[in-house]
């Protein structure tokens, strides 16, 4: 009774933490993206400089980064080679700062509500580029399953109230270089056995996009900020949005390492529904029935792939475990044919 008792406390806490996890994730991820439209919105706080405050945040989780594994070594840093560094690590930087760019953007000219639509492609961007790059097999269903999202997004880019054709076109662009920089990872790190969690992925990475966002800053926003002499650094403001997105990052490594890479994309529908909601009740953002069908039918189409992929998962995860069975029996047989054929040269003798 006591050890049944204890299993069920056991079951009941480790429950309990999963939610915790997902909802810290979800609230820090709520939290950036609504911070982040407060701060470049020209209607709230008035800041349009989206490669600065990308520069800001990859400042700040660079040094933190740095302090967390090599100061105080609470991550083991990943050995990596110069030549590596270049051939792998540079190429991904490049295109998470293109991407976090261009993200931060469209937050100047789209409402919340309408860019979580839009990021309900992310997907069909991923599948496509994957079969491009070779790392996904293309199969009618699956891309069938990619038009439906996309005629879902459709509609609700249709049925948007304030569609601004520049703002879409950035957030398209986002999503196709985040797309693009996953698929990297799988091509450039993973094949190459090297795994990467967000605290060592920020240390190798974050000074790579503060490097590349320098160059388009110089030429883009730093003439417009030298000309605006009234604004001055706002260090509460900026200091607790870095500390939000650096904080965002540690609890995708809490999420996906205590639950699962799946819990994770779950929760993120979750969340985009709770955005869409808080955009319109207190943004005071416009949402139309068009919107709302729109969207409902890409997550029909978004949840069916997150379930086809955890099907695709347990199959391989099976499969795995038989072939493992098969060569354990293999060699039990083989074992009791060696004690066999040894007994059999004993009596022998």
């Amino acid at each position: 009774m006591g050890k049944g008792g204890s299993l069920s406390d056991g079951v009941i806490k480790k429950i309990l933490l999963s939610y915790t996890y997902v909802a810290i994730w979800i609230f820090l991820s709520f939290t950036v993206i609504v911070y982040n439209k407060y701060i470049l919105d020209k209607k709230m706080y008035n800041w349009p400089f989206p490669i600065s405050l990308t520069m800001i945040h990859m400042s700040f989780c660079a040094s933190l980064a740095f302090l967390l594994i090599k100061v105080f070594k609470v991550v083991e840093p990943v050995s990596m080679s110069r030549d590596l560094y270049l051939s792998s690590v540079v190429p991904i930087g490049a295109l998470y700062s293109l991407s976090l760019w261009l993200s931060n953007s469209a937050y100047i000219y789209l409402s919340v509500s309408f860019i979580q639509m839009l990021k309900a492609l992310m997907p069909v961007a991923v599948y496509s580029i994957g079969v491009l790059f070779k790392k996904e097999g293309y199969k009618n269903d699956t891309m069938v399953n990619m038009l439906s999202i996309s005629f879902g997004v459709a509609i609700a880019a249709y049925g948007e109230a304030k569609f601004d054709t520049w703002g879409v076109i950035l957030q398209l662009g986002a999503v196709a270089f985040e797309a693009t920089r996953l698929v990297m990872i799988q091509i450039l790190l993973t094949s190459k056995g090297i795994t990467l969690n967000p605290i060592t992925s920020l240390y190798y990475v974050a000074p790579c996009c503060f490097v590349f966002l320098l160059v388009p800053w110089v030429f883009v926003e730093y003439p417009v900020l030298k000309e605006t002499s009234s604004f001055h650094f706002d260090f509460v403001v900026f200091g607790a949005n870095s500390i939000c997105a650096f904080a965002l990052n540690l609890a995708v490594f809490l999420l996906v390492g205590k639950t699962s890479a799946l819990t994770m994309n779950v929760a993120g529908v979750v969340k985009d529904w709770l955005l869409i909601a808080f955009s319109w009740s207190v943004i005071k953002d416009t949402v139309t029935p068009i919107n709302l069908f729109g969207y409902g039918l890409a997550f029909l189409g978004v949840a069916y792939y997150n379930h086809s992929k955890l099907q695709a998962l347990k199959a391989k995860e099976a499969q795995k475990k038989t072939a493992q069975a098969d060569e354990e029996g293999g060699r039990l047989l083989e074992e009791r044919e060696g004690e066999g054929s040894g007994k059999s040269s004993e009596s022998q003798d």
